[in-house]
């Protein structure tokens, strides 16, 4: 994905409150010599699988519901995940194009057993709306024929993936300048990928054009790392807890700086080891580790 390459590099050369100390991924590479081990998808248990379209769709609409769980303290990805292997084990029409177009707030928390209104509810169901609406009107209602569509092609299924559903955009504006993230049209792709193991509908020859997902964990390993060096006032108001304004230039920086800072760990991972490493959850799931 050219476009989040280019555009994480623009905005880390002229960031001011989020710093990539180049020196600390010297250390981090060297820590772990070019070592990342695959790790294996769906290791919780929490996701439906069927080795077929109904898991291509369940994913899809997994991924669309995939952000803001802020302020539910309760509320994680988990619960999305096994909220939905759960409705669909019970009823394998409930992700349904057609079900989905008509989704109310009320039902999407029954759908996924959750007993109070979810954080930014009515962009959910929106977004619900959306997924349904276009899956049925250019991709026959299954989000199997949309992957079908991209030819095997990581990069042109995120193209795909935006140009008919806006949901799944992820543009920012930057001093001027537009943005690409694309964290969940990506996280598609990555998961995809993972849950069939490189074959079928996961089957990818440019998987690794794909970055890193620009969301809340990345960042917090990194700075942890003293990869991601931030300004004393973002520092107070990440340690207190205080919301990080979306679209706000401590934001956008913030997750660019971070897409920017794991490339140039790839790169030279690349470069020192002659390891090409993919930017998905298990590179930084293993950094983690390394803390």
């Amino acid at each position: 994905m050219e476009a989040v390459r280019a555009s994480a590099a623009w905005v880390a050369s002229r960031s001011s409150h989020v710093k990539v100390d180049m020196l600390e991924i010297e250390k981090a590479v060297d820590k772990i010599q070019g070592n990342v081990p695959k790790i294996e998808w769906d290791f919780e248990g929490i996701h439906y699988f069927d080795n077929g379209p109904l898991t291509v769709q369940y994913l899809f609409v997994l991924d669309a519901l995939n952000f803001c769980f802020w302020p539910d303290k309760d509320l994680t990805y988990d619960n999305l995940a096994s909220g939905l292997k759960l409705a669909l084990e019970k009823d394998k029409t409930a992700l349904d194009a057609d079900r989905l177009k008509n989704y109310t707030g009320p039902q999407l928390r029954e759908l996924l057993n959750w007993p109070r209104p979810l954080p930014i509810e009515e962009e959910r169901v929106r977004l619900l709306h959306e997924v349904g609406l276009e899956l049925e009107r250019s991709f026959g209602g299954s989000a199997a024929n949309l992957v079908k569509s991209a030819g095997n092609s990581a990069a042109s299924l995120i193209e795909l993936i935006t140009r008919h559903f806006p949901g799944f955009r992820d543009h920012s504006l930057y001093k001027g300048h537009q943005v690409f993230l694309y964290k969940r049209a990506q996280i598609f792709v990555a998961d995809l990928w993972g849950a069939f193991k490189g074959k079928n509908f996961g089957e990818f020859y440019d998987i690794h054009s794909i970055t890193i997902f620009a969301d809340y964990i990345v960042p917090a390993v990194l700075r942890e790392l003293g990869i991601l060096k931030y300004e004393s006032n973002l520092c107070c108001s990440i340690d207190s807890n205080s919301e990080i304004v979306p679209g706000s230039e401590e934001e956008v920086e913030i997750r660019a700086c971070s897409v920017h800072a794991v490339e140039k760990m790839r790169e030279l991972i690349n470069k020192k080891f002659g390891k090409q490493v993919g930017a998905s959850e298990s590179f930084l799931s293993f950094l983690n580790d390394h803390i």
